[in-house]
């Protein structure tokens, strides 16, 4: 009997001495980052034998223990961050509070749908190619608002965003286009989206000037009611990356080019936005400034200098030119 007890009491102090082994000592990266991704619909055994693939606990089979005794709660999906060695507890609870880790996504105004696709691709969150296609084919995102909108392009709010890799990048346009949603109702935008949007992208596009942005747009808006081509370059840019040739220059052959977005070329606003406006570039639009100005050029030095006659502008043209060449 005596020799039973002490078999049981050994094995009782060498599944503690286990435990303690598995639960309580730290283990994991040192020096390193390491990320985990527990999908949605994992089951236990599926999680706790991927964080003993990766190193981040020692036993699936004290993980589980652990999670009978603690009753069975959640364990909420998402990415994980593991950064230094700790105890499986502590993984544990970490994975029951869903602390995973968001990569943030800056998107400046102004970025296009090239732009947030790079960014995306470089937070870790999918490829530049797919984010492209979602912006592309995913209209119906916004289709009530304007139903004109070739693609998503002026709709992907700029903002600072955080996304998981659980999340689609469907979600992440979504989320976007949300944030435009309630912009676009605080500022009380609800006539002509389209023709507001498109010029508030062209705005963003000119100037980086807040207090300048009403009078672009009123150069604009003059020039469309005497029906004069618009003849901005970023437009003309803006079509060159949609054919895949742009390479940072505007070339002729884009000057001479047929598209839509060629506004040297076809009077009018572009069949779109070319790309995500901010707040203060939808207000300049809905707003533009009173003036009888109908040309702006940069002055280099972070302004423009306005314009009502042809030789006017020609003289500010030449001012623009001979600043570049002092500054050279």
């Amino acid at each position: 009997m005596r020799t039973i007890l002490t078999l049981l009491l050994a094995a009782i102090v060498a599944t503690g001495a286990w435990l303690a082994y598995a639960l309580l000592l730290p283990v994991g990266p040192k020096g390193q980052e390491k990320f985990v991704l527990l999908r949605p619909g994992s089951s236990t055994r599926h999680i706790a034998r991927e964080l003993r693939n990766e190193g981040i606990i020692r036993s699936p089979a004290a993980f589980l223990l652990w999670h009978e005794w603690r009753g069975q709660p959640a364990l909420k999906a998402g990415e994980y961050k593991f950064d230094h060695p700790t105890s499986a507890r502590n993984v544990y609870d970490r994975i029951v509070a869903g602390d995973i880790y968001v990569h943030t996504v800056v998107i400046p105004e102004g970025y296009n749908t090239f732009d947030i696709a790079n960014a995306i691709q470089s937070a870790g969150l999918g490829t530049s190619d797919d984010f492209l296609a979602v912006a592309r084919s995913d209209v119906s995102l916004i289709s009530d608002l304007d139903p004109q909108a070739p693609s998503l392009e002026g709709y992907l709010f700029p903002d600072t965003y955080e996304f998981t890799r659980t999340q689609s990048l469907h979600d992440m346009a979504a989320a976007m286009v949300r944030r435009f949603r309630q912009e676009s109702h605080q500022l009380g935008l609800n006539t002509d989206l389209h023709g507001v949007v498109t010029m508030a992208s062209i705005v963003e596009k000119e100037t980086a000037v807040p207090s300048e942005r009403p009078l672009v747009a009123g150069v604009f808006f003059n020039r469309l009611r005497r029906k004069i081509v618009l003849a901005t370059d970023p437009s003309v840019i803006y079509a060159a990356l949609l054919a895949g040739r742009y390479n940072g220059v505007i070339h002729q052959s884009d000057l001479q080019s047929d598209s839509p977005y060629n506004t040297y070329k076809h009077a009018g606003l572009p069949p779109g936005p070319i790309c995500n406006p901010g707040r203060d570039s939808l207000q300049a639009a809905m707003k533009p400034a009173q003036s009888d100005f109908f040309y702006f050029v940069s002055d280099n030095n972070g302004h423009h200098r306005f314009a009502r006659t042809m030789q006017e502008h020609s003289r500010n043209v030449a001012a623009y030119r001979r600043a570049v060449a002092e500054s050279h």
